[in-house]
């Protein structure tokens, strides 16, 4: 006999979830919401969040500590960098800034004094030092600032330092040049190897030194063209402009000339000319005759040299070297050939030997 089939059941409706209504989240407060007047209390009233109120306490001791940070490295910043200004300054009022007072000055003092372009090549020096140690401290600062603020809220930084040295190593591949110029700079800085107003040689550019930066040195040639020359691919430098410089007179005579009475009269000259106030200033030593300096088949040439300010020796060499020719030609003393004619051989004011 068949058993009897049961009636079909009939399914259940599950209740509609209202995903816009707020009691899809616990409904219950944490435990610290009913400490009257806590934090925890005060946020879970105004955000009905259960994570936020447990974390409130956690969340603004972190703030404060961040805040904190900031501030400290804001005014430690701050600080440090009115203190390298004030480290930095008094090269316009003729005063040796206390940054450089440590470092050592080529130039002697009574010459330094003398410069009229020391006052910009003092400030440029000490602007450029300024500069280096400024940007130095601010990356330290807050580099330290930003590495506490990630611990602060537990972020590894191994994997984070790793990558910046990684970062590091590239750029300093890519930038080598670049890095070799501001360490060339700071250095010759540091060293005082050349500043504004100074006439250098730096191997393809010889001039006077207009602007001197931690990457690129402006010069100016004798026929007025700017060169731009990168520190790091200087070599070797020729300043001739340090503590004083050497006026050199070469005087050519010829053959036929007395040449006691030449030098004679050529040191005289010199004398004369050293005295002559636009010169006087300019010179620090009385000429110091040399003698004859080499003997050619063209004539006997004379030398003699004069210590002077810096960069004022071709001034002092142009004048006396004139006043030199002026004296010798008054006293007949025979030219060199050929403006006196081959030795042996009439020439022009020249008696034939």
């Amino acid at each position: 006999m068949p058993l009897p089939t049961p009636p079909p059941a009939t399914p259940t409706p599950e209740p509609a979830h209202d995903f816009s209504s707020p009691l899809s989240l616990p409904s219950q407060p944490p435990a610290c919401a009913t400490d009257a007047g806590s934090l925890c209390q005060r946020v879970y009233e105004l955000t009905q969040t259960d994570w936020l109120s447990r974390s409130a306490d956690e969340l603004l001791t972190h703030l404060v500590v961040v805040v904190l940070i900031i501030v400290v490295a804001v005014v430690l910043r701050f600080a440090v960098h009115r203190a390298i200004g004030r480290l930095t300054n008094g090269a316009r009022e003729g005063r040796v800034p206390a940054l450089l007072r440590p470092l050592r000055d080529r130039a002697v003092r009574t010459i330094r004094d003398a410069a009229p372009l020391m006052v910009e090549r003092r400030t440029q020096r000490a602007q450029a030092i300024g500069s280096v140690l400024r940007s130095f401290s601010t990356i330290l600062i807050y580099g330290v600032a930003f590495v506490l603020i990630l611990g602060e809220f537990g972020v590894n930084l191994a994997p984070i330092i790793a990558s910046a040295g990684i970062v590091g190593v590239a750029i300093g591949f890519g930038a080598q040049n670049l890095v070799r110029d501001f360490l060339s700079g700071i250095f010759m800085m540091l060293e005082d190897q050349y500043g504004v107003g100074d006439v250098v040689d730096l191997g393809e550019a010889t001039g006077t030194v207009e602007a001197v930066g931690l990457r690129v040195t402006t010069l100016r040639d004798i026929a007025g063209t700017v060169w731009y020359v990168r520190n790091g691919e200087v070599l070797r430098v020729g300043n001739s402009s340090q503590g004083y410089s050497v006026a050199v007179v070469d005087i050519p005579v010829g053959h036929s000339a007395d040449v006691d009475e030449a030098l004679e009269i050529a040191e005289r000259a010199a004398n004369a000319e050293c005295a002559e106030p636009k010169i006087a200033g300019k010179v620090i030593a009385p000429p110091d005759m040399l003698g004859v300096q080499s003997v050619t088949a063209e004539g006997v040439l004379i030398r003699l040299t004069i210590k002077t300010r810096p960069g004022e020796q071709w001034a002092v060499q142009r004048a006396v070297a004139a006043e030199i020719k002026t004296q010798l030609d008054a006293e007949g003393v025979p030219a060199p050939y050929p403006f006196a004619g081959r030795p042996g051989v009439a020439g022009p004011g020249t008696p034939a030997v």
